[in-house]
């Protein structure tokens, strides 16, 4: 089954795991869940073993291991990813986590980046979604509620429509199938609007219009969602805090890639590491260099949060806004001079700085080297 839902029982509460800068190879999830994906692609036709070859993946070795070992996640994503591109290959609907890993959700989100707030994000994804309903038969709507000032999201899927493929008879979890379905494609849109703010969010309770399962399901989707969950609940919605709506988008074109890359992957994480608050402020950073740096307190309030508050998270991942700042004039300064053949003054202009002399001081504290040295240094190094 294409299951995007994290489980919380491999390495969710270790030190690594926590930390802000934990690595790909310290998220991890079990390796039953990497066997019930071959298990599933077996059973509705497709060939696992060479799906999972195509991930420099055996079968056999996975197998061979307790269920519950733990395994780096982003294999598992990169698995989950290519299971994704087989089905999609082979004219399969993609019903599962909100059709996580296919193309039409990747274009969905290069839609929604285009949004200036989280709401703006998440009405041009409906819009999208209503289009695309007859083909994909799952599709989202936002509810709004301005007398209790709550807000829901609503994932509806046609579990008719998706006939024996989504669920095969034969199939171990036959009895489970559709509140997986239900739940996953809550649980991807309720980590994809965490990732658009840059924040988890808040006051969320999550409605399965599926029976219960058991209790370590719903335990696993709570601590995910860090939420109520309730089965039985005559709809499929997730409902949060109406005013995270107003939120800034704080991501752009280029982090949608990165995220796109290992989007199973960052769904996970998201589930186990609080997101990072320096790189919500890269973003919004990188977003319109042209009109300025904004200030400290320009942040805080882009963020909703106080100046006090922001500064505590700042400390917490160990930074701070001067040194996200000078992160991202490097990389700006560093990109524009190799691949646009930018000018030392046009930079200065671009990145804030008062005179050309004090960008050059900077440039060289940033990376030893004047900018006309790195760029000579850098060329030199491809030449033969």
């Amino acid at each position: 089954m294409l299951d995007s839902t994290p489980n919380n029982d491999a390495n969710s509460d270790s030190p690594a795991a926590r930390a802000v800068d934990t690595t790909m190879a310290e998220i991890t999830v079990s390796a039953k869940k990497f066997l019930r994906l071959l298990d599933y692609m077996e059973r509705i036709g497709i060939d696992a073993a060479a799906l999972a070859a195509a991930v420099d993946l055996r079968i056999d070795r996975i197998t061979a291991l307790d269920a519950e070992h733990a395994l780096p996640a982003i294999h598992y994503s990169r698995l989950y990813k290519a299971a994704a591109a087989k089905m999609q290959e082979l004219e399969r609907r993609l019903p599962w986590a909100a059709g996580l890993g296919s193309e039409t959700f990747e274009l969905m989100c290069h839609c929604m980046i285009g949004g200036r707030t989280l709401r703006d994000a998440l009405r041009l994804a409906e819009r999208l979604d209503a289009l695309l309903y007859p083909l994909n038969h799952y599709r989202m709507r936002l509810l709004e509620d301005v007398a209790s000032d709550s807000a829901k999201l609503s994932y509806e899927i046609d579990i008719a429509q998706a006939t024996e493929v989504l669920i095969p008879d034969d199939w171990d979890r036959v009895d489970s199938g559709i509140a997986a379905a239900r739940s996953s494609g809550l649980i991807v849109w309720n980590a994809l609007c965490g990732w658009l703010i840059g924040q988890m969010l808040s006051g969320v309770e999550l409605r399965i219009d599926a029976p219960f399962v058991n209790r370590e399901y719903r335990d696993s989707l709570a601590r995910t969602v860090n939420g109520s969950v309730y089965f039985d609940a005559g709809e499929n919605t997730f409902s949060f805090d109406r005013v995270l709506l107003d939120r800034r988008v704080v991501h752009t074109p280029e982090s949608l890639n990165d995220f796109l890359k290992n989007s199973v992957y960052h769904v996970i994480a998201m589930g186990r590491v609080p997101l990072s608050t320096s790189a919500a402020i890269k973003s919004l950073l990188s977003i319109d260099l042209s009109s300025g740096m904004p200030s400290f307190a320009d942040v805080a309030a882009m963020l909703y949060l106080s100046e006090s508050s922001l500064r505590r998270r700042l400390q917490a991942e160990e930074t701070s806004y001067q040194a996200i700042k000078d992160e991202v004039r490097c990389e700006v300064a560093i990109d524009k001079l190799l691949h646009e053949g930018a000018r030392v003054a046009e930079l200065a202009e671009l990145l804030g700085f008062t005179e050309p002399s004090s960008f050059v001081r900077s440039f060289k504290g940033w990376t030893g080297f004047t900018p006309k040295a790195y760029r000579d240094r850098v060329q030199a190094l491809g030449r033969v």
